[in-house]
């Protein structure tokens, strides 16, 4: 059974920085896996910010680039995002999602199989 466990999240200031973690089990061959980072704030809809898939292969929302970075840890089953120059538009919950054999690109627009329980990011202005 996949697992996936957000940790990371916090209150920050606007153009402060915060890294997410994302630590899954239960994947039978960790290196098919695509996994990626998704957010939802009160009334609005979930949104892909970013997806790396069994390739190393990434893929951004365009309202993180450049400010966002996704990668995955030594440990093949432990993704980050580190996110800088937050804004009070980032705040929302964060979530981790996994699927096997799919692209970055497929996974950030349709989402995972698998999803997290999700941390909470907060930007105040």
């Amino acid at each position: 059974q996949v697992q996936l466990v957000e940790s990371g999240g916090g209150s920050v200031q606007a153009g402060g920085s915060l890294r997410l973690s994302c630590e899954a089990s239960g994947f039978t061959t960790y290196g098919s896996y695509c996994m990626g980072w998704f957010r939802q704030a009160p009334g609005k809809d979930r949104e892909g910010v970013a997806a790396i898939d069994a390739d190393g292969d990434i893929s951004y929302a365009d309202s993180v680039k450049g400010r966002f970075t996704i990668s995955k840890g030594n440990a093949k089953n432990i993704l980050y995002l580190q996110m800088n120059n937050l804004r009070p538009e980032d705040t929302a919950m964060y979530y981790c999602a996994a699927d096997r054999l799919v692209s970055e690109g497929w996974l950030l627009q349709h989402g995972g199989r698998w999803t997290g329980q999700g941390t909470q990011v907060t930007v105040s202005s």
